[in-house]
């Protein structure tokens, strides 16, 4: 059976059974999973159990006043497994079925939570009784949280195919702004007196350590990286073999997938150039070539030195950036690692000082609305939130679009009303068909932004 229980369910199980043996008692009865589901309690589950103010001491002391349990010490957790009461049996029985019923292949936490409220053989139900806690109430809520975490396990976006850029036209856009351009120009300065034909990551880091009065020279001094110590380690490479993975072009294929990267990192910070900045947070997370090899002699920690150059880029509040962010966090709250276009419209909404906010705003969009018309959307998935963020192809062309017209506009920063904008380029996104239930289309959009802008 337990094969079929989640990785939160299975916690649950185990934390009951270490309980039992903790209070010392000849086997686990159900309301060791009751204790055990108010530890393992996450989320909405956590809510209903505070809202009756509910706490591990209190379900302790109606669970003592049922049986006489004498605390044993811990070393009692590593003993032989204790059997089941068969009441606790039933429990999860009837959880298989509830995951039945639901269409769900796997038991959730919250299939053992109906089971144990439901359950009028054991005393649970009148231990939270005893607690002020409305079995009929959270019973109902409960129900609903799984039909609607069932209800959609996948995000719609994730299935769609397209053709694939061509990456290589977008290396034209990266040094757009004038401090890449010096980048590029001292990197191709350094080629020329090398032996080498192709432009490397070793030249373009080096070119940025040379400018000694920029700030992000500055952050890499803090972590013992000089032009000097750089150059140092790289006049004792005797061989480029690091930067060649794949076909040659301008850039060795590693610098060229570092240059895409730092692209793609402007875009997600909310610039509409790429800065040196990008670049290196670019190097950093591709992890390839001759001048990350460099940093890693070198000892520098990757997180360490990619937070202080994103700090001050965060200081400035793009908007954005902003809206990525909080886009992120309403995933999460939906217990989700993907980021549609349905999230970007939330996070515009929840950024609340910019132009499409605005916008949104004054067509009498909210973002409890917009909330629950996502949900309605996309459903709950399965809570688990240790996986990397990532975005759909869909949300990735609306990012694109949105830099596109921040650039049109002349914009150094990619802003709310450009995000906003580029959503309506994608008629059949979840975030157009969330505005349309909430009674907005395209062309109440643009008009909106273009009266904004003009005013």
């Amino acid at each position: 059976m337990f094969e079929k229980f989640t990785e939160k369910a299975v916690n649950v199980v185990s934390c009951s059974q270490n309980l039992a043996k903790k209070m010392n008692s000849d086997k686990v009865y159900p309301e060791h999973l009751l204790l055990a589901l108010f530890d393992e309690a996450k989320g909405i589950s956590l809510k209903i159990f505070k809202s009756y103010n509910i706490t591990h001491e209190s379900l302790l002391d109606e669970i003592y006043k049922l049986r006489q349990y004498k605390e044993s010490n811990a070393s009692a957790v590593m003993s032989a497994p204790l059997p089941f009461d068969d009441d606790y049996k039933e429990i999860l029985k009837k959880s298989l079925d509830l995951a039945n019923k639901s269409g769900n292949p796997t038991i959730l936490y919250e299939h053992l939570l109906l089971s144990v409220i439901s359950d009028k053989k054991s005393n649970n139900v009148n231990i939270l009784e005893n607690l002020g806690f409305d079995i009929y109430k959270s019973k109902s809520l409960i129900e609903k949280l799984v039909q609607r975490k069932t209800k959609r396990l996948y995000h719609p976006e994730v299935d769609e195919k397209h053709e694939t850029d061509d990456k290589a036209k977008e290396t034209d856009n990266i040094f757009d702004s004038e401090e890449s351009t010096k980048v590029f120009q001292r990197a191709v300065a350094k080629l020329s007196a090398s032996n080498y034909e192709i432009l490397g990551t070793e030249q373009i880091l080096s070119s940025i350590l040379e400018d000694k009065d920029s700030e992000l020279t500055k952050i890499f001094a803090k972590y013992g990286v000089t032009s000097e110590n750089f150059e140092d380690k790289l006049e004792k490479i005797q061989s480029r073999q690091a930067e060649y993975e794949g076909r040659q072009i301008i850039f060795t294929p590693n610098a060229f997938t570092t240059m895409n990267m730092a692209l793609q990192t402007a875009k997600e910070l909310g610039s509409s150039v790429v800065l040196p900045e990008h670049i290196v947070l670019g190097l950093l997370k591709t992890k390839r070539g001759i001048a990350y090899d460099i940093l890693k002699e070198l000892k520098i920690p990757d997180d360490d030195l990619a937070h202080s150059i994103i700090k001050p880029i965060e200081k400035q509040m793009p908007e954005t950036l902003t809206i990525l962010r909080l886009a992120k966090e309403e995933a999460r709250r939906l217990g989700r690692n993907i980021v549609g276009t349905e999230m970007f419209l939330l996070g515009i909404i929840g950024e609340a000082t910019g132009i499409g906010a605005q916008v949104l705003t004054e067509l009498e969009i909210n973002i409890k609305d917009a909330r629950a018309v996502v949900e309605s959307l996309i459903g709950f998935g399965d809570e688990y939130y240790d996986t990397e963020i990532v975005f759909t192809e869909r949300a990735k062309r609306v990012l694109e679009t949105a830099w596109e017209l921040a650039k049109k506009d002349r914009k150094d920063k990619i802003e709310s009303a450009h995000m906003l904008l580029a959503l309506t380029t994608e008629p059949d996104s979840l975030a157009m068909k969330a505005l349309e239930q909430l009674g907005v289309d395209a062309v109440e959009i643009k008009e909106g932004v273009k009266k904004f802008q003009e005013a």
